[in-house]
């Protein structure tokens, strides 16, 4: 990266974001600006959270709540405040799979509206790298092998069939208009601050207080993730952007740039839950739940192969047990993320 740059990051603080938000402060010298609604998985505290570590950060930050989904392009050209960011990371997407059951129409009108906007104002500045963050789940469920870049989608719910969209979305911004894309797909992330929603917080909670934890599974199948830690994942996200401008299209490549940025342990929900109680240091009360009949829409199983990331020399700074055991203590530190 340049001494000087300025990043765009969309959803800036909801939780895998304010991760970024963090290394990138951390580890960069670029100014920020920070773009998020607060009406879905936003909170302001994650961020305040972040700057409470260096006061010299809030003065790299410029932060504008604001809804990108309902912004047109010239009202987002404005709250740049006449900076042309050089990097733009899309991470906001509404990303709570029950929700996008439930109410399936505003939830992929709002991932797909948010890009198209963002698309079209990376069409007129002309940014030199534009970051589309998606999922594990475009490829649907594992089956016999984690799954390489490009290899065949098979969305299996509403959310992620609007990130298989936002994806497809930004090809046709790649090959038409020539906006510098960047594809990112991820898996389970952990870490502090993150949605007591979530399984991992909702575990930690559960096992703390002495409740009862729902494992998505039977007694024939248990469902199994890869983990990784949002710095992890930032990690990876600054080591993409160090490599300099993206493939173009008129070079004759069919694919833009894609990556897979990969945890690499992968446990049963019930694992994770036995990990959780032991560094809890509590016996682990659980129940088995039938995901498939009260959850249409599941799969029990996801997994991405990382080794294209890996074979250019990306490797995670944190180990799996090093960042849930940072997570779980954070959480018990900070139980306000637990309510």
């Amino acid at each position: 990266m340049q001494n000087k740059q300025t990043i765009l990051l969309t959803g800036i603080a909801g939780f895998i974001e304010a991760h970024t938000l963090e290394h990138l402060l951390e580890n960069t010298s670029a100014d920020i600006i920070g773009w998020d609604s607060l009406e879905h998985a936003g909170d302001i505290r994650r961020i305040d959270q972040v700057l409470s570590k260096n006061p010299e950060w809030k003065d790299r930050l410029k932060f504008t709540k604001l809804d990108i989904a309902l912004s047109a392009p010239d009202l987002l050209k404005h709250n740049l405040h006449g900076v042309t960011p050089e990097v733009i990371i899309n991470m906001a997407s509404e990303s709570h799979v029950d929700r996008s059951i439930a109410v399936p129409a505003p939830f992929i009108r709002n991932n797909v509206d948010l890009t198209v906007n963002m698309l079209e104002l990376a069409r007129e500045i002309k940014p030199e790298v534009f970051i589309q963050i998606s999922t594990d789940e475009v490829y649907g469920p594992m089956h016999d092998h984690p799954y390489k870049e490009w290899e065949r989608y098979l969305p299996s719910n509403p959310y992620s069939a609007s990130k298989a969209a936002q994806e497809m979305i930004a090809i046709s911004y790649w090959r038409t208009y020539g906006v510098p894309l960047v594809i990112t797909n991820t898996m389970n992330n952990i870490g502090e601050m993150q949605d007591v929603e979530k399984f991992v917080p909702m575990l930690i909670r559960d096992i703390s207080e002495g409740k009862v934890a729902q494992i998505h599974g039977t007694a024939e199948e248990i469902g199994t993730r890869f983990y990784l830690h949002a710095r992890n994942h930032a990690d990876a996200l600054l080591f993409i952007i160090n490599r300099g401008s993206p493939a173009p299209y008129e070079s004759g490549n069919e694919f833009p740039d894609k990556f897979n940025i990969v945890g690499d342990t992968q446990l049963s929900n019930l694992e994770m839950a036995e990990e959780i109680a032991k560094l809890l240091g509590e016996p682990l009360k659980y129940e088995l739940v039938d995901y498939h009949s009260t959850r249409p829409g599941h799969d029990m199983h996801y997994g991405l192969d990382g080794s294209k990331l890996e074979s250019l020399g990306w490797k995670p700074p944190l180990t799996f047990e090093d960042s849930l055991k940072r997570t779980v203590e954070n959480y018990m530190e900070h139980k306000e993320w637990m309510q």
